[in-house]
């Protein structure tokens, strides 16, 4: 009945969302549209997960929808080799901190920072 699925996150500034996601995170634009000039979607993979990125304009207009980006109703996790290397990579590009590097417990090591339009991005690697 289904056969595949991504998460879309609505952005104020398209541009710094794929700015975060492509060049800081590694994400690979695989769509967008329009394919000129600046994207009102687009779509990125890491691994085999797709995030979606779409303008709040286009929320309203295609959907109906007044999106507020940066609540935090959720998180996107991403997994590293390595949480504090990433982290201190992602604050030394000027992404803000929510909250450093700690051991979780439960042999993971996470990290949360924030996206350009402050939805939450949980990075995460394994202890040892």
């Amino acid at each position: 009945m289904f056969d595949t699925a991504l998460v879309n996150l609505y952005t104020k500034d398209i541009e710094a969302g794929i700015r975060f996601y492509r060049d800081l995170l590694g994400f690979t634009e695989t769509f967008r549209t329009p394919t000129e000039g600046v994207p009102e979607h687009i779509e990125l993979r890491l691994g085999g997960f797709t995030v979606g990125l779409g303008t709040v304009e286009a929320a309203r207009r295609v959907h109906g929808v007044e999106a507020e980006p940066g609540r935090p109703t959720m998180a996107l996790v991403v997994w590293a080799h390595d949480v504090d290397e990433a982290y201190d990579r992602l604050v030394a590009a000027g992404v803000p901190a929510v909250q450093p590097p700690h051991d979780t417990g439960n042999n993971n090591r996470n990290a949360l920072l924030r996206d350009p339009d402050g939805n939450l991005v949980e990075i995460v690697s394994k202890v040892g």
